[in-house]
């Protein structure tokens, strides 16, 4: 919020991953924490399928915005010149729109008769009735569907990108390694690529144990799956919402000082921060042979060499 004003286009994609762990959190951790208190779900069937519905749609929002995270710093590093890739605001609301109106396309559907919310084995949560779609066709065709579309699919697009840009960056760093010379701008672009990267696999590391039981309910019978197996992925989806904010503070300077300015209760920015750091986003962009352009903002001054 204090940025808000400087907030360059591709940054509100990372707003908006910010907006889906905070929705997430804040509408479901709450009745989940108290249903486990209470050793049973707590509320009708009201309760439980607004439960699935928010849990079903903060989770396709999460992976379209980190596929879309993941195909927009593609583009940038293959880009053959800076401007050419340049994204502006309205191409990016217009983005995030469709990434909205996809989540809840999919969260509504089995509202509407094609899939089914229900109580998770456990009996403290709820979510898509996986176990009720046991040699069911029309469970089987939904869970097929969304397994393929919204989780499959977006994952091969995440992983395909980031090897793109890991083998563009090794190859740039080959050039400027011949040249005896490697930028600080260089430096902080791999830096930020390993940050989106592991943001990214987080969310699918946590995600893929529950989605492979889940999938498996539907060829067996969920009675055959132990509570236990069914609640660990579970729990390990949720923390899910918590790893992008300490990988943030890992990697960034400039969020790490704003969190302690935020610790200390202050309400001036400090002009520490100001001579000494600005919000970096570096973008590798090169034409053929070995004419390297890089297109460097928002540097921290902490990465650069004294030479």
């Amino acid at each position: 919020m204090k940025r808000s004003s400087c907030l360059r286009s591709p940054e509100l994609l990372t707003v908006n991953l910010a907006a889906t762990d905070l929705g997430m959190g804040l509408s479901m951790y709450p009745l989940a924490i108290a249903s486990a208190w209470n050793h049973a779900w707590l509320g009708g069937e009201a309760t439980c399928i607004y439960y699935a519905l928010m849990g079903f749609l903060f989770g396709v929002s999460s992976i379209m915005t980190l596929s879309a995270m993941a195909i927009i710093r593609f583009l940038v590093t293959f880009s053959s010149k800076p401007k050419r890739h340049k994204i502006n605001r309205k191409v990016m609301h217009i983005c995030i729109m469709l990434i909205w109106a996809y989540a809840v396309l999919w969260a509504i559907l089995p509202l509407l008769g094609w899939g089914r919310y229900g109580p998770e084995p456990f009996g403290t949560s709820c979510t898509i009735a996986w176990g009720q779609f046991h040699n069911s066709q029309n469970g089987f065709s939904f869970i097929l569907s969304m397994f393929i579309l919204c989780t499959i699919l977006p994952a091969i697009t995440i992983i395909m990108c980031y090897l793109g840009i890991a083998w563009k960056i090794h190859k740039a760093y080959q050039e400027i390694q011949s040249l005896n010379r490697i930028s600080s701008s260089a430096k902080l672009e791999k830096k930020m690529t390993l940050m989106a990267v592991l943001i990214s696999v987080g969310f699918l590391g946590a995600w893929i144990p529950y989605a492979t039981v889940s999938f498996w309910s539907i060829f067996h019978s969920s009675e055959s799956i132990p509570y236990i197996v069914t609640l660990l992925p579970c729990l390990f989806a949720k923390s899910s919402t918590a790893y992008n904010p300490f990988i943030y503070y890992t990697f960034s300077k400039t969020f790490r000082d704003e969190v302690k300015q935020l610790q200390c209760c202050s309400g001036h920015k400090a002009q520490e921060n100001t001579q000494n750091s600005i919000n970096i986003n570096v973008s590798f962009m090169w034409q053929g042979g070995n004419n390297i352009y890089l297109s460097a903002r928002n540097v921290d001054f902490e990465d650069i060499p004294e030479q």
